[in-house]
């Protein structure tokens, strides 16, 4: 069997959300399924760390597609053509892109619709693409996979899906999140000259990870408090922004530290650390930053809205994402009570049990299995 995948957010020192996802999944379809042929499809030059056995054909197509006219190219002619060519049984397109002109069974992972919910948040040219041509894809597909439950209605709802065309899957994390010591934790703080306790979050810099209102809520936090927690953000920093310049004020701002891209691991590190995850979009699939807090034993501030909720459960206290005061009140809440912190310490380990990419890869799989046999 030919399986083809749509791989081109494999891309080395510049992994996020669809490159792990890509990543933890068709690393163990490979491994697992030796007997089974897979084409991987990159659009530019490849690391070989990411061929993953010797039944992984890769191939570079190009144009690069990373602009919404290319997006057109690369899927309805390069893709359509090399599928054909190499007489793939399967599609299987990890960001949820599609080639509508191909006769090749297709899978597509749609991981949300926040574009036609918050269209606004996007440039013009990325909202009316994938406007217009996530309904089609969501049509195309064989079958669509989604990683929550949320998602799935929402995509029901939303393009008027049958739902039986639709499996759930949870995203897991890296085995790298694991609970540290305290001397690690020492160490890792002194790296990043980080004194006393804090706060972190990790995300794209996306307008709807809400990183403005979660600073603003800082800033408020810190003038109703003593505390001498410290906001650490992982993405590349807002103050090279003039639009974020008056935000908070000088002296706040020297108590965020923004660190850039980490690695995996370095990224482990800071999150068992942490005091606590703060994460609240108000737009989220799944929030994969959740069930990796879960796994280092962090307690979680998590948004109320869309995903959420189905994915931190018990491990996580809720604030509603557009109220920066509520968010300040969740702040101070769990800079203060330390029992709760713990009790959500512990919840986080025993709910993040319920995550693991095994799990999710064989799911997947099953999919796969269902679609070539119709």
């Amino acid at each position: 069997m030919k399986i083809a995948v749509n791989t081109r957010f494999l891309l080395s020192g510049k992994m996020e959300g669809f490159g792990w996802y890509t990543y933890e999944i068709t690393k163990r379809l490979v491994e697992q399924h030796p007997e089974h042929e897979f084409i991987f499809f990159f659009d530019r030059p490849y690391d070989p760390k990411f061929i993953f056995g010797s039944n992984v054909t890769p191939i570079v197509l190009n144009p690069p597609a990373r602009h919404p006219v290319l997006f057109i190219y690369w899927f309805e002619f390069a893709i359509r053509k090399a599928l054909k060519k190499v007489k793939a049984d399967v599609f299987f397109s990890p960001d949820g892109y599609l080639s509508l002109r191909s006769k090749t069974p297709q899978i597509s992972v749609i991981h949300d619709i926040n574009f036609e919910h918050f269209p606004k948040d996007l440039p013009w040219s990325a909202r009316v693409y994938l406007r217009h041509f996530f309904p089609l894809f969501a049509q195309k597909a064989e079958h669509i996979i989604t990683v929550s439950e949320y998602s799935k209605q929402d995509i029901v709802d939303t393009y008027n899906i049958s739902p039986q065309k639709i499996t759930a899957i949870w995203n897991g994390a890296s085995d790298v999140f694991v609970p540290i010591n305290e001397t690690e934790q020492a160490s890792i703080k002194a790296k990043y000259s980080l004194e006393k306790s804090f706060f972190l979050f990790v995300g794209a810099l996306h307008p709807r990870k809400n990183v403005t209102r979660l600073i603003q809520a800082f800033a408020l936090f810190k003038e109703k408090t003593d505390s001498d927690h410290q906001l650490v953000i992982v993405g590349s920093s807002l103050w090279k922004n003039k639009a974020y310049q008056l935000i908070v004020s000088d002296e706040i701002k020297s108590e965020i530290h923004f660190t850039g891209h980490l690695e995996l691991k370095e990224l482990s590190l800071l999150m068992a650390a942490a005091d606590a995850l703060t994460f609240v979009p108000y737009f989220e699939g799944f929030g994969i930053p959740l069930v990796e807090a879960m796994k280092c034993g962090t307690a979680i501030i998590s948004g109320d809205k869309t995903s959420l909720p189905e994915v931190a459960g018990e491990a996580a206290i809720y604030c509603d994402p557009f109220n920066v005061d509520d968010i300040a009140q969740k702040l101070e809440l769990l800079s203060k009570d330390n029992a709760m912190r713990m009790q959500l310490e512990n919840a986080g380990l025993e709910r993040g049990k319920k995550f693991n990419w095994d799990n999710s890869a064989e799911q997947v799989w099953q999919v796969i299995q269902t679609v070539l046999k119709k």
